[in-house]
């Protein structure tokens, strides 16, 4: 439950979820000017704050950006608790892949709270069996060995062809040794005890946006299809060339559409 303030010369934003919230946020609903809008970004499996790096200094003259810690717990329903206690009572809420299962976990606890949704390279379904026992296994090899962060065949998964060589592969793979084996586990018994959301999508009122990229093998379109059919007046965007890491595969078109979203009157 917090918020731990990031401020250098190269990145800019509040991490929710290590200590308690400034009592700014509980008087005026965000730490920053009344003029930007409280953003909270929620990152992705193996990711942290650098995952949202582009998005927070292109938006900075519309958002004021917080992005939750999602190394900590090991439900979605604590990870949207925890980032609930730190965030300022409304909020619009951005989350990419594991993000989005938080986001949605968060639409259902503290729909009230949220002005807009967006939803990137996510899903709405629950793991499957066989996916499942993958992370198990997975979990039970890491517990076995040592950590090894991303491998080759896992940036394959994660990104497409184009990037599995040059800043994107050494950015995923800067996050993963900085996030490490402990929160790995944490977040893969997460994700893979998620509940399914489809049937609460219906009850989301909120502007939404669902984007995802063409050749996601981890949340394939029809996945973020699905999403996009079950909440009215949704957006639905589709990135080509793009892989399961919107945001740092192609920052300049996932960008270009938070800003229209953040321009959408508010719920």
């Amino acid at each position: 439950m917090a918020s731990l303030a990031i401020d250098t010369a190269e990145f800019t934003a509040e991490t929710l979820g290590s200590r308690p919230a400034p009592a700014e946020w509980n008087r005026k609903g965000v730490n920053a000017a009344p003029a930007l809008e409280p953003v909270v970004f929620l990152p992705g499996l193996l990711c942290d704050q650098s995952l949202w790096r582009q998005q927070v200094h292109a938006l900075s003259d519309v958002a004021a950006p917080m992005i939750a810690d999602l190394t900590l717990d090991d439900t979605i329903g604590a990870m949207a608790e925890r980032t609930l206690a730190a965030a300022p009572r409304r909020f619009s809420l951005a989350g990419l892949s594991m993000g989005g299962y938080v986001a949605l976990e968060i639409m259902r606890r503290a729909p009230e709270r949220v002005s807009r949704l967006a939803l990137i390279n996510s899903s709405a379904r629950s793991d499957t069996p066989e996916r499942s026992r993958q992370r198990q296994a997975g979990i039970e090899s890491l517990r076995r060995g040592k950590f090894v962060g991303i491998t080759h065949r896992l940036l394959g998964e994660l990104v497409h062809a184009d990037n599995t060589v040059g800043p994107v592969a050494d950015e995923m793979r800067g996050m993963a040794s900085r996030v490490g084996g402990d929160a790995f586990i944490r977040q893969q018994h997460a994700i893979m005890t998620r509940p399914d959301s489809l049937d609460s999508l219906h009850a989301i009122r909120v502007p939404t946006m669902v984007v995802v990229g063409d050749g996601d093998r981890i949340t394939p379109p029809d996945h973020a299809r699905e999403i996009h059919e079950r909440i009215a007046g949704s957006s639905f965007h589709t990135i080509g060339a793009c892989g399961h890491m919107a945001a740092l595969e192609h920052p300049e078109q996932v960008n270009f559409l938070l800003r229209g979203w953040l321009q959408r009157s508010a719920a």
